[in-house]
């Protein structure tokens, strides 16, 4: 077995058992990474000789008995966690060269648990997309193919899409991701892996580049359910310099995927039954039912009314925040400067050149939504909304214990196919965005392929910090699904 082919679970019982060194996984990960980011681009930054010089100590630590939960495990992270002393873009090249002094708290847990960096993964601008096609460093490709048609090249969804297929095409074990809206579900489910978007404050946002603050929630891509809990404790915790972080204590999460769902209520929700749903998401949706029935689970009908609302709630919400994060790059403190006549011509050229159309789009629907005049007749009411849909969540939660829906309306398409339809594509967090503006967490479960061979996912959504019943959950569909896909496109055969 090649060392990229481990499972992070694998990996950690082949270096405690010295059948690897830490240096050996990390340059077989830098190796794949050499070979194949090139083509697929999953990768901004590759930290090669940091990589290697933190894989030897980890190798000592090992050898002195002092080894960390992830000891000596390579990991992608997404490039809109600060790293210190590394370029950090958040894909945009307003950031292009930007340097942070300090680490994001999500990063300094893995770095504290012994975990190697191999580089920085690509994303959509500012985390705005859902396609990876918006980062100025350029677009990924999902390293899975359509059937024979080995010239299409496909997304590998968004925002967290350099992240997700870095671990499908196996340059890295796990990696950090953010999700705003659905953008570590959707390019996990697209990518044919495991995504966890934790609740809302189970993470520390510190660190993280801002999109929307009360929606971003950072959290792993592994390629098992098992794998996506052990990253997650070690990214988990409370933080003091965050003040949406939770102080709660931080439970074995991968003790939880063995736990079973015999006994608990799995609840249906009747409105993500869309009309025009392929009937390849319908009869895996309904497979997925079976399987957990199977292993004892019963289902429910529920309903969560309010459902319909959630999409243009989300895209009234989400730039408003954008809107007001943004603000901060003018050219002044730093990032990417154009020089002006006047303080003014200076911010608005430098925000010419640095924003993308996607981002420029955002930022202008946010300003407009939180404008005079329009304040109360957008923002306000979207907010009411949002408050409808969790309530819709709290109320399907006293009578069920965890909800199973598709993880998206579709497989992946191909690298611009929507680019010119914005709505088109905002259509792919249909079934995400509500776990963003309940705040509950919700995983994404490789559980099929499609007619061409595509990986389908499911979704298990739960109760607000109950993680471990998600994981449950999606570890008693991540067993009877037996998905054993690899993509295509890969360094080694």
């Amino acid at each position: 077995m090649h060392p990229t082919d481990f499972t992070l679970r694998g990996a950690l019982e082949a270096l405690n058992e010295g059948i690897i060194t830490s240096e050996q996984l990390t340059r077989a990960h830098l190796d794949a990474i050499i070979a194949l980011n090139p083509r697929i681009n999953a990768y901004i930054t590759v930290t090669e000789e940091a990589a290697m010089e933190a894989a030897r100590a980890s190798d000592r630590r090992r050898a002195e008995g002092v080894a960390g939960p992830l000891e000596g495990i390579p990991l992608a992270i997404k490039d809109l966690f600060c790293t210190a002393g590394t370029r950090t873009t958040a894909g945009s090249r307003i950031l292009g060269n930007f340097v942070p002094p300090y680490e994001s708290t999500v990063s300094a847990n893995l770095l504290r648990d012994g975990a190697i960096f191999l580089g920085k993964a690509n994303l959509d601008e500012f985390a705005m997309g859902s396609s990876n096609t918006t980062s100025a460093f350029g677009e990924v490709e999902n390293p899975w193919k359509r059937g024979n048609d080995t010239e299409t090249r496909l997304a590998p969804g968004g925002s967290s899409g350099g992240s997700a297929a870095a671990v499908a095409a196996h340059l890295a074990l796990g990696a950090t991701a953010t999700d705003t809206g659905g953008s570590i579900r959707q390019p996990a489910a697209f990518c044919g892996i495991a995504g966890m978007k934790p609740t809302y404050g189970r993470c520390s946002r510190w660190g993280v580049v801002a999109f929307a603050s009360s929606l971003d929630t950072p959290g792993p891509l592994a390629r098992t359910v098992e794998d996506s809990a052990i990253l997650l404790r070690s990214m988990a915790g409370h933080d003091p310099k965050d003040s949406t972080s939770a102080n709660l204590p931080v439970p074995d999460f991968a003790a939880a995927c063995a736990r079973g769902v015999k006994g608990l209520r799995i609840g249906v929700p009747q409105e993500y039954r869309l009309p025009g749903m392929p009937d390849e998401i319908e009869a895996l949706w309904q497979r997925g039912l079976d399987w957990l029935r199977a292993e004892g689970a019963e289902t429910v009908e529920i309903s969560l009314p309010h459902t319909k609302y959630a999409l243009p709630c989300y895209y009234i919400v989400a730039p408003a925040e954008a809107s007001s994060n943004l603000a901060r790059y003018d050219g002044v403190r730093y990032g990417l400067r154009a020089e002006g006549d006047d303080l003014r011509d200076l911010y608005g050229r430098t925000r010419a050149a640095g924003f993308g159309a996607e981002v420029k789009r955002r930022i202008m629907i946010g300003t407009y939504v939180l404008s005079a005049g329009y304040y109360d007749a957008y923002y306000v009411k979207a907010q009411r909304i949002r408050a409808l849909i969790k309530q819709d969540f709290d109320r399907a939660f006293r009578d069920v214990d965890a909800i199973l829906t598709p993880a998206t309306p579709s497989s992946a398409f191909a690298l611009g196919d929507k680019q010119d339809d914005p709505v088109a594509m905002y259509l792919n967090d249909v079934f995400t965005v509500t776990a963003n503006l309940a705040g509950i967490p919700g995983l994404a479960v490789p559980a099929g392929v499609d007619r061409l061979g595509l990986p389908l996912g499911l979704q298990v959504l739960g109760k607000s910090f109950d993680e471990e019943t998600v994981f449950a959950v999606g570890a008693a569909v991540e067993r009877s699904a037996n998905f054993t896909g690899r993509p295509q496109v890969r360094a080694y055969a």
